[in-house]
């Protein structure tokens, strides 16, 4: 009987007080600003050479992985696809690229933010037709009517001159905004 009442009393000061505050949800694994540095370029696209009206492909460009990888689909219009994987490393604060398109071979890109531009560079075996190595840089640029420039130069001298290689305008795809 005493148990019983005791067990009572417990139950109506339990209920009496206020439940423990809820412990605030974990931060988001990579929410950093390094790791949202280039959250521009995701969207649905279709990608323009800069300056014409005519696309040349459709570009899905995707956050994956509780936001720690972002990927892209290329779809050109006329030629083979390929798509990327991106991430942070926040132990050098770089970007990392992986491309890998319809032909064999990838390609390794690393680089960051500067300014407002993402800039990533990497050694691509035959860019310039066979046994024609060159260095390239990806200057990803957001502009302010919501589009992104992807501008693209080579060096086959080990970055000592360049040459524009393609420039590319990323539009967003506008059936999907509606």
């Amino acid at each position: 009987m005493i148990a019983t009442f005791v067990a009572l009393g417990l139950l109506q000061a339990a209920s009496t007080q206020s439940p423990a505050p809820a412990a605030p949800p974990p931060a988001a694994p990579c929410g950093s600003e390094g790791q949202r540095a280039f959250d521009f370029w995701v969207g649905e696209w279709v990608v323009y050479p800069n300056g014409s009206d005519k696309p040349v492909a459709r570009s899905t460009i995707e956050r994956l992985y509780s936001g720690c990888a972002i990927r892209e689909n290329w779809n050109p219009f006329q030629g083979g696809s390929g798509g990327s994987l991106n991430s942070f490393d926040p132990a050098t604060g770089r970007w990392h690229q992986t491309w890998v398109g319809s032909a064999s071979g990838r390609v390794e890109f690393e680089g960051g933010k500067a300014g407002a531009q993402m800039v990533l560079t990497g050694y691509w075996a035959g860019v310039g037709g066979p046994e024609k190595d060159g260095l390239v840089r990806m200057i990803y640029t957001p502009n302010d009517d919501g589009s992104v420039r992807q501008f693209g130069e080579v060096s086959y001298d080990h970055g000592l001159k360049w040459e524009a290689s393609f420039d590319f305008i990323y539009r967003p795809h506008k059936e999907l905004l509606k």
